[in-house]
């Protein structure tokens, strides 16, 4: 499920990486250490891609399980951006994109706050029913 693609539009290699993970945290750690493996041998940073997977991939086992319904993980490099999607079978469950700032006391609830701050963006795009993916951009060093 990995592929190398050049086009003849864009000469700049495009590293492309999908796999479907269960719904457990086996399956959000494995998500994690596939990105900073994909990453490292693609010769990209890892640490904050490494922690935007391990949020979103969390948010997906947690908010987005069903259960028998696996998510998807998928990463786009193209020659200024790393795309990082995760993609959960709960589409009637959206996360809130204007979240509070938790307080200390809060045991839960900083996740989206910490890709918002290590992503230069992120959202979230729903379809085909009942999917929804969260997604998130890093800007590549040039």
């Amino acid at each position: 499920m990995n592929a190398e693609i050049t086009s003849t539009e864009n000469p700049t290699p495009v590293h492309q990486f999908t796999v479907m993970l269960s719904p457990t945290r086996r399956g959000a750690r494995l998500a994690r250490l596939l990105t900073v493996a994909h990453l490292g041998h693609w010769g990209l940073p890892t640490q904050s891609a490494g922690h935007i997977v391990a949020e979103l991939a969390n948010n997906a086992v947690v908010h987005g399980r069903v259960r028998g319904r696996d998510f998807l993980l998928g990463l786009t490099v193209t020659d200024k951006t790393l795309r990082i999607e995760v993609t959960d079978t709960r589409g009637d469950r959206l996360p809130a994109t204007d979240r509070e700032v938790p307080t200390r006391l809060t045991e839960s609830g900083r996740g989206l706050l910490l890709v918002d701050a290590l992503a230069a963006r992120w959202g979230v795009r729903t379809g085909p029913p009942p999917r929804k993916t969260v997604w998130a951009e890093l800007d590549l060093p040039t």
